[in-house]
C-alpha cells in the first residue's frame, strides 16, 4: 500500500490542531487569529510534547498563497472611490500615525542595538494596526455602529493600502545596499505608474468581460475566474518587480468596482479562510520559546511603546484630522495593537533575508499581548478622557473639542483649484496609458513587424502609424477634456484676465501630447528635430480635428465611467445606497447606522407604531431595505419582517441601546428539539369516545390538541378526506399527525 505523502500528513495535523484550538478560543471569546498562532506553536518543532510538522517548506508555500488570498479579499472590500470621498481628515490621521509609530519602532530597535534593516522593518510592523482584531473587538463590545468606530475603520482601510505600498518600498530598500533618495523616488514613481495603469486598464476591461459572459457564469465558474485573475495579476506584479501580494490586492480592488464584487467576496471567503489559517499557523510555527525568554525585555518595551504611542500619538493624529478630543482619544486607544500586516511584513523581511530570525517571534509575542489588551484599551479611552478633562483647563478642552469645526470644507475649493486638479489628474492618467501603449508597441509589436517585412522602411511606418492611431484617443482626451467643463466656462466668462491662463493650459497639454508623437517618430526614424516637431504638431492637430477619434475617445471614456459606476448603479437600483445627507450628519452628534433584523426577532410582524422605537430608544427609522427595495420614511403602519435592514438615525448612545434591544429581543432556541418530532398515528373511535356525533370542527382536535386529521380510512386504496359536515361514528378509523405528547393527550381523551 502506497505511503501517504508528507504534505498530506502535515496538512491534516495543521488543520486538526487549528480546529481544536480555535474552538477553545471561540469559547473563550478571543480572536481566532491568536488561536491559529497558538496552534502553529503546538505543531512546531519547538514544542516537544506534541506531534510536529515534518516538511516546513510546503507549509511556507501555502502560507504565501494565504497572504495572496488575504490581500485579494482585502482588495475586494476596498474601494478607491470610498477613499476619495473620505476627504483629508483620515488621510492626515493615518499619515501622522504611520510616521510617528514607524519612528518609534526605529528608535526602539536602535536603542537595543539592532541592525539598520531590523529597525526599519520593526518600524513598519509597529505602524500597522490590525483591521481584523479591531473590527472583532468593536463587534464584541457592541461599538461597531458608533461614530468613532467608523472613523477608525476608515483610517484602517487607508493604513492597509499604505501597508501595501510600504511592502513595495521595503522590498526596494532591502534590494539595495544603501538606497539613496533618487532610488526611493524612482520606486515611488514606479509604484504610482503601475498602480494607475493596472487600475485604469483593469476597470475598463474586466467589468466589460464579466458583463459579456454574465449569463454563462455560475458560482463555481465565477470563483475559478476570480482566483485565476488574482493569480494572473500576482504573476504580472512579480514580473515587473513587485510582490505577488501587491498584485493580488490590485486585482481585488479592480473587482471591487464590479457588480459581482459581493458575490465574489462570499465565494472567495472559504478559500481565504483555509489558506489564511495556514498562514497564521505558519506564523506560530516560528515562535521559539527560548527567543521569547531571551528577548523578554524588548517584548515588554515594544508592548508599552505600542500602547503608550497609540494612546498619545494616535489620539493626537486623529485630533489633527479634525476630531474632538474625546473622539480622538477613543480612536487612538482603539488602535493600540499590531496584527496580520505586521506578520506579513515580518515574513517579507525573512524571505528577503534582511532581518534577524529573532524579530519574527518577538513581533508575534507583542501582537498576542496587545491583542489581549485591545478590549481593555477601548474601554479605557472614556475614563482617560474624563480624567484628562478634570486636569486640563476648560478653555483648552473646549478649543480642542471644537477643533474639528475649524477645518475648512474640502468641497469648497476655488474654480481654478478644481479645474487645475481635474486637468492634472486627467493628463496624468492619459499620459500613463499612452506610455504603456508605446512601450508595448515598440518592444513587442515592432520587432514582430520588422521580422515580417525584413527591416524595410514600410515596417517602420506600420509600427509608427499603428502606435499613434492607438494612442490618439488618449492624446485627444488629454488636450480637449475639461475645456468645456463648468469651471472652464465660468472662468472664461468671468474675466478677460482668465483667458490667457486658460489658453496656456491647453497649449501645455498640447505640448505634452506632441512629445508622445515626437518620441515615437524619433525612435523609428532619423529625422531632424525640426521635422520631428512639425510631424508631432500636425499629428496632434489632425487628432483633435478628427470626428472619428473624438467619437472613439468619448465612447471609451463613457464605457470606463459606466464600469466605474456599475456598483453604485446597482446599489441605487436595489435600494442599497445610503442617502446623500449622511455625510452632513457625521459632522454632528447624530449619524446613520444599518441594522439587520434577526430571523428570530420578536419584533417581526409588529408595526413601527407598536414598537415605539423613537419613544423607547430615541432613534428614527429613515429607511427599510427589503428584498432589493428601499422604503423611505416609513410611517407607523409599516410592519417589520425578518431579514429587513433598518437604517436608523441617532446618537452613539441611542443607536447602542437600539442595537442591544434588537439583538436581545429574540425568540430563544428550542432546547428540547428532539421532542418536537411529528408522528403519524392511527386513531379508532370507540363506543365511549367523546368525539362520536361531532364534526371535525366540533371535535377541536386541531384547536385543543394541536393535532391534524390527515384522512379517514374507509377500506379504500387511498384515505378519504373528512367533509366538514360529517359526524364521527363508532368504528371510524382516523389517521392523525402531531407531536408525541399531543397525540398521547388525544388518546387519553378518547378513553374518557
Amino acid at each position: 500500500m502506497a505511503e501517504l505523502p508528507t504534505m498530506i500528513r502535515d496538512l491534516a495535523l495543521i488543520l486538526m490542531m487549528a480546529g481544536v484550538v480555535t474552538i477553545v478560543f471561540k469559547w473563550l471569546k478571543q480572536p481566532l487569529v491568536l488561536g491559529y498562532i497558538v496552534a502553529g506553536f503546538l505543531v512546531s518543532p519547538h514544542m516537544p510534547y506534541t506531534a510536529s510538522v515534518v516538511d516546513t517548506s510546503n507549509i511556507h508555500l501555502w502560507a504565501d498563497i494565504g497572504v495572496m488570498f488575504l490581500l485579494f479579499s482585502l482588495g475586494l472590500d476596498f474601494s478607491f472611490k470610498k477613499i476619495l470621498k473620505m476627504g483629508a481628515s483620515p488621510i492626515i490621521s493615518v499619515v501622522c500615525i504611520i510616521f510617528a509609530m514607524g519612528m518609534l519602532g526605529v528608535i526602539v530597535g536602535h536603542t537595543f542595538g539592532w541592525s539598520k534593516m531590523n529597525c526599519i522593518f520593526l518600524g513598519g510592523m509597529l505602524a500597522m494596526s490590525s483591521t481584523t482584531i479591531i473590527y472583532k473587538a468593536f463587534d464584541d463590545l457592541g461599538l461597531r455602529q458608533q461614530q468613532f468606530a467608523s472613523l477608525v475603520m476608515s483610517v484602517l482601510i487607508l493604513e492597509d493600502i499604505l501597508a501595501i505600498v510600504m511592502m513595495v518600498m521595503l522590498s526596494a530598500i532591502a534590494s539595495g545596499n544603501s538606497p539613496d533618495s533618487g532610488q526611493m523616488l524612482e520606486s515611488v514613481i514606479k509604484i504610482g505608474f503601475f498602480l494607475v495603469l493596472w487600475l485604469v486598464v483593469g476597470i475598463f476591461a474586466i467589468p466589460l468581460f464579466l458583463r459579456r459572459v454574465r449569463k454563462l457564469i455560475n458560482s463555481e465558474v465565477l470563483l475559478i475566474v476570480s482566483l485565476g485573475l488574482c493569480c494572473a495579476m500576482a504573476v504580472v506584479s512579480t514580473e515587473v518587480g513587485f510582490s505577488s501580494a501587491f498584485g493580488a490586492f490590485i486585482m481585488g480592488s479592480i473587482l471591487a468596482e464590479t457588480i459581482e464584487a459581493e458575490r465574489i467576496e462570499k465565494l472567495v471567503e472559504p478559500v481565504k479562510n483555509l489558506f489564511g489559517a495556514i498562514f497564521f499557523v505558519s506564523v506560530g510555527m516560528l515562535v521559539d520559546p527560548q527567543i521569547l525568554v531571551d528577548y523578554a525585555l524588548p517584548i515588554f518595551v515594544l508592548v508599552m511603546t505600542i500602547i503608550v504611542g497609540q494612546a498619545i500619538f494616535g489620539s493626537f493624529s486623529f485630533l489633527l484630522g479634525g476630531e474632538s478630543l474625546k473622539s480622538a482619544m477613543r480612536c487612538g486607544f482603539s488602535m493600540a495593537q499590531i496584527g496580520e500586516f505586521s506578520f506579513i511584513i515580518a515574513s517579507l523581511g525573512l524571505s528577503l533575508g534582511v532581518i534577524g530570525d529573532f524579530l519574527y517571534p518577538v513581533v508575534v509575542a507583542v501582537s498576542v499581548i496587545t491583542t489581549f489588551l485591545t478590549p481593555y484599551m477601548i474601554r479605557l479611552a472614556t475614563p482617560a478622557y474624563n480624567a484628562l478633562e478634570h486636569r486640563l483647563p476648560k478653555r483648552l478642552i473646549t478649543s480642542l473639542n471644537h477643533l474639528s469645526m475649524s477645518h475648512p470644507n474640502t468641497n469648497e475649493q476655488s474654480k481654478w483649484k478644481r479645474l487645475l486638479a481635474q486637468m492634472a489628474v486627467n493628463t496624468l492618467i492619459y499620459a500613463i496609458l499612452s506610455t504603456a501603449v508605446i512601450v508595448v508597441m515598440l518592444t513587442v509589436f515592432h520587432p514582430f513587424i520588422m521580422r515580417i517585412f525584413l527591416d524595410h522602411w514600410y515596417g517602420l511606418a506600420i509600427t509608427g502609424c499603428a502606435t499613434i492611431l492607438i494612442i490618439s484617443p488618449f492624446l485627444r482626451a488629454m488636450v480637449m477634456k475639461k475645456n468645456h467643463s463648468e469651471e472652464f466656462k465660468a472662468l472664461w466668462h468671468e474675466s478677460n484676465r482668465n483667458r490667457p491662463p486658460l489658453i496656456f493650459t491647453i497649449l501645455i497639454r498640447m505640448l505634452i501630447a506632441v512629445n508622445f508623437v515626437f518620441y515615437v517618430v524619433q525612435y523609428l526614424t532619423n529625422f531632424g528635430p525640426a521635422l520631428l516637431i512639425t510631424i508631432g504638431v500636425i499629428a496632434v492637430v489632425l487628432i483633435i480635428m478628427s470626428r472619428g477619434i473624438k467619437r472613439r475617445s468619448i465612447l471609451l471614456e463613457r464605457l470606463f465611467i459606466n464600469n466605474l459606476r456599475s456598483r453604485d448603479i446597482e446599489a441605487q437600483v436595489l435600494g442599497k445606497k445610503k442617502p446623500l445627507y449622511e455625510g452632513k450628519l457625521l459632522d454632528r452628534d447624530i449619524h446613520i447606522a444599518d441594522f439587520d433584523v434577526p430571523v428570530n426577532s420578536r419584533w417581526m410582524g409588529c408595526t413601527l407604531r407598536q414598537l415605539s422605537l423613537g419613544r423607547k430608544y430615541g432613534v428614527h427609522i429613515s429607511s427599510i431595505l427589503r428584498g432589493g427595495c428601499r422604503l423611505n420614511i416609513p410611517d407607523g403602519d409599516y410592519i417589520i419582517y425578518p431579514g429587513d435592514k433598518l437604517q436608523a438615525i441617532g446618537s452613539d448612545d441611542q443607536l447602542t441601546k437600539f442595537r442591544n434591544a434588537l439583538e436581545t429581543e429574540v425568540i430563544g432556541s428550542d432546547t428540547e428539539l428532539e421532542k418536537r418530532e411529528m408522528k403519524l398515528r392511527q386513531f379508532i373511535i370507540g363506543a365511549d369516545s367523546p368525539f362520536i356525533g361531532k364534526t371535525l370542527e366540533q371535535s377541536a382536535i386541531r384547536r385543543h390538541y394541536n393535532c391534524m386529521v390527515v384522512g379517514l380510512e374507509e377500506g379504500k386504496e387511498n384515505l378519504s378526506s373528512v367533509p366538514p359536515t360529517r359526524q364521527f361514528e363508532e368504528g371510524d378509523i382516523l389517521w392523525i399527525v402531531g407531536e408525541q405528547d399531543d397525540l398521547d393527550l388525544l388518546v387519553k381523551a378518547k378513553k374518557h
